[in-house]
């Protein structure tokens, strides 16, 4: 949630600031601000709403020429979505700015000290309490980076901080506690973001920031310290793809763009995972084969959508491994004192790799001495550095809120972990796994057969829009299919959807069914689990016979189902195991195009943020 850029180089800072907070407006906001130093002090603008009421601010009252600046996209957390509360946030002579993302759990303490010292704070926000601490260090200190350090070192709770001073020209300030924080380096200008989207168009080469580090921006030079001032060792990464990457690229919205963009990100996890010697490989492991064959138990944290590639893994882990595995919403795990032990390997499920639930989990993990292993989207981020093993999936920026390559992606890099510790534990040979591997190659060009065939699914969508509730069941792998076709349905069109497990309608959601409700069903295979399709036909014909208008996702070929789908929607035939990478799709379709008919921002939901980094 939330986005910070910072500049200082040879270019209009207003320019490069706004451009860079356009690039994040994914992360879910409701104001925005800027500052620049100029003519010997600071200049702001704030506005709440979108980046549009900003720019119609700036326009009106433009800033000074200024080639060192700040900006923020706020989410809200401590006080409305006002002027008032909009970033950056400033001491009361003015002279020093502050953006923050994140939570500052002291900061009422830290208030009324401030207000005792006769400090007057101007806003409801926990970030404007960092300004006037800054301004108090600095006129000690005289010196911004110093004075960022001496303040982190109060502070408790997760925090971005990015800073500039007045008195300090051609210098940004950065921390970063629990909360994303990039530089970019280019020539003669240093750039600072939560996220490498926001300065792609101008470097490609970026510094992860580690944990409780502070960095100093200058035009031709990138200090990181961690808190205590002691040089801070950091990683230099090239980031792998482009701007274009991050454009709509001619669709309508982000979404659409980024479904259309599934058989690539597909093909792509699955990249160079396969060795000379046929053996499959992770990106990162630090975790002994000997360790991993001694593990009794996998239990899987993720939230959302990731949460239910959690649940299509665990079919696969079990079935391959013979290990149990349990899956878990980050958000409960460490309140309810999970059993772990240094036998039990834990899979950290999180596109971002920000996610605060699942890197408080993780963290609880470790401390009870499991193993982690990270699946992840977004190299350089604090899951994956603070996992014992990572598996990248490969899936480029994803802009829209409500993710949709990243979860076909995930779900690729979950079937490779589980095929990875069959290897390694002896339950999978290797000619199992090529084949494995062989048919999920071949799912890219599946996917890419569902897209071609999606216009009926659309012209669906829209004779629904004006409906209320839909249902979604599905049995096996099908059943977190629902849940995610669910998901889709409430976070896009904001109507009420739920996902069941089909052998559970007749244990109190058939009182549900009623004329004409939509009711969409994920059919299994007739090949590979012969029983369950005989049972979720006899799921199809009990909701028709009481009114409800059937939409079966079904494989070609399967015809037992076409007396009783209203709507019929066809899949390739997969494996069973793989078939949510197919099925899934329809569902997302089926999602955005209704939304789009309801009038909503599907890039955007409202209330929601890509990447929550609070719990």
């Amino acid at each position: 949630m939330c986005g910070i850029v910072g500049y200082v180089g040879p270019q209009s800072a207003l320019d490069v600031v706004t451009a860079g907070l356009k690039r994040l407006e994914y992360r879910g906001y409701d104001s925005a601000g800027v500052a620049v130093q100029a003519d010997g002090g600071l200049a702001t603008a704030r506005r709440a709403g979108k980046l549009v009421n900003l720019e119609k601010e700036l326009s009106e009252r433009p800033l000074p020429a200024a080639t060192t600046g700040i900006g923020h996209t706020r989410w809200a957390t401590h006080g409305g979505p006002t002027d008032a509360n909009a970033h950056p946030h400033m001491d009361n002579a003015g002279r020093v700015a502050v953006v923050h993302n994140g939570i500052i759990e002291n900061f009422a303490a830290l208030r009324e000290e401030l207000t005792g010292r006769g400090h007057e704070l101007a806003s409801e926000t926990d970030t404007e309490v960092v300004a006037h601490l800054l301004a108090e260090e600095y006129s000690v200190c005289a010196d911004l980076a110093e004075a960022m350090r001496l303040v982190c070192r109060r502070l408790e709770g997760a925090f971005t901080l990015v800073a500039v001073h007045a008195d300090e020209p051609d210098v940004v300030v950065g921390a970063r506690r629990n909360s994303p924080l990039v530089a970019g380096v280019g020539q003669g200008e240093s750039f600072l973001a939560s996220d490498v989207a926001a300065f792609i168009a101008h470097t490609r080469e970026a510094i992860e920031l580690g944990q409780d580090q502070v960095v100093e921006l200058r035009r031709d030079a990138v200090t990181v310290t961690d808190f205590d001032g002691a040089p801070a060792d950091v990683r230099e990464y090239h980031v792998d793809w482009d701007a274009s990457a991050a454009e709509k690229g001619g669709y309508a919205s982000f979404m659409l763009k980024e479904i259309a963009e599934q058989p690539k990100a597909v093909a792509d996890t699955l990249l160079g995972r396969i060795d000379g010697s046929g053996s499959l490989m992770l990106d990162e492991v630090r975790i002994p084969a000997n360790v991993l064959r001694e593990v009794d138990k996998v239990v899987i944290v993720a939230c959302g959508t990731a949460f239910h590639a959690g649940l299509i893994a665990k079919y696969a882990i079990e079935h391959w491994t013979r290990v149990p595995c349990e899956v878990e919403l980050a958000s409960e795990f460490r309140y309810r004192d999970p059993i772990l032990d240094q036998q039990t390997l834990v899979v950290a499920i999180s596109q971002s790799g920000e996610t605060m639930d699942t890197l408080m989990a993780l963290r609880h993990a470790r401390e009870q001495g499991a193993k982690v292993l990270a699946i992840c989207n977004t190299n350089g981020s604090t899951i994956p550095r603070e996992s014992d093993a990572v598996l990248y999936t490969h899936a480029g920026p994803e802009v829209a809120v409500a993710s949709t390559k990243a979860f076909l992606t995930q779900l690729v890099a979950c079937y490779l972990v589980a095929l990875y510790l069959g290897q390694v534990r002896g339950t999978k040979y290797a000619d199992e796994i090529r084949a494995v591997v062989r048919d999920l190659a071949s799912v890219s060009g599946a996917v890419e057969r569902v897209l071609e065939t999606m216009e009926p699914v659309r012209r669906l969508a829209r004779s629904l829009a004006d409906k209320n509730t839909v249902l979604f069941l599905g049995r096996h792998v099908g059943h977190p299919v629902a849940l995610e076709g669910a998901l889709k349905l409430k976070e896009l069109a904001y109507m009420h959807a739920e996902g069941f497990a089909a052998g559970e309608l007749k244990h109190g959601p058939i009182a549900l069914i009623e004329d004409d409700l939509p009711v969409v069903v994920v059919v299994p295979s007739p090949r590979g689990r012969s029983v369950l399709h005989d049972k979720i036909v006899s799921n199809i014909q009990e909701i028709r016979a009481r009114g409800a208008r059937t939409i079966v996702v079904a494989e070609e070929g399967d015809d037992a189902v076409v007396p009783y789908a209203d709507h019929l929607i066809r899949v390739p035939v997969t494996p069973t195991l793989l078939q949510p990478l197919v099925a899934t799709v329809p569902l997302q379709v089926f999602a955005c195009e209704l939304a789009t008919a309801r009038g909503n921002e599907v890039d955007q939901p409202r209330n929601l943020a890509k990447s929550v980094t609070v719990e």
